[in-house]
């Protein structure tokens, strides 16, 4: 079985955690039932629960770094909160919903990208002055510096905000890497909102591998 791991480089007020997730189809043969459409609302019944206190805490972590998180660039887990207040979160596939639906509750970002479109080595680090990428198919790009992101061989491919174009999840995904930014200041929520995660995926028929998330040897 394939180790893998995540070297982070990073503010101190980061507590990320990674995993690899194996579906046991392609996405377009996966359909995600009502057991998990059902929790992109928040009047779903999940045992998360986020606060003004760690939606603050997520802003810190990103403005650590000189980011500016707010507007069109707040935190990924605030666009999801407005965007079911107005009725327009909807499915896309078994690994988007998963992630929004513990995004959504939990307060914390989840980016999930396409396993086998990244390429290793993974690293989680400050974007740099210049640094962007394209994040929709419309081919808008969002400025990365100063922002936390992940990082795969060729460079930022998923941030707490917008994740990648380059290798976000498609109907032919069969594996994704799973990212949840996590906060030190509230280390019990984050790893109860990536147990969760994890346990929504395997009830999914889904094989969950654990990433080995440390500093840069």
């Amino acid at each position: 079985m394939t180790s893998w791991a995540l070297s982070v480089c990073s503010p101190p007020l980061l507590l990320a955690r990674a995993f690899v997730t194996r579906f046991s189809a392609p996405l377009s043969e996966c359909a995600s039932p009502p057991s998990l459409t059902d929790l992109l609302k928040l009047s779903a019944p999940l045992p998360l629960q986020s606060s003004d206190a760690l939606r603050k805490a997520i802003r810190e972590l990103l403005r650590h770094g000189g980011y500016k998180p707010t507007g069109r660039g707040k935190p990924a887990s605030e666009y999801l909160l407005r965007a079911e207040a107005e009725g327009a979160l909807s499915s896309i596939n078994q690994a988007v919903d998963a992630c929004n639906a513990i995004s959504l509750h939990s307060g914390f970002p989840v980016s999930v990208v396409d396993l086998p479109l990244a390429e290793p080595p993974f690293s989680i680090r400050l974007g740099q002055p210049g640094e962007s990428y394209v994040f929709n198919a419309s081919g808008q790009s969002i400025d990365l510096s100063g922002l936390l992101c992940l990082c795969d061989a060729q460079g930022p491919c998923a941030n707490a905000v917008k994740d990648s174009q380059r290798t976000k999840t498609h109907s032919a995904t069969i594996a994704t890497l799973s990212v949840v930014w996590g906060c030190q200041a509230f280390p019990q929520e984050t790893a109860a909102a990536v147990a969760y995660y994890q346990q929504l995926l395997t009830k999914l028929g889904a094989t969950v591998l654990e990433v080995q998330v440390s500093a840069p040897g």
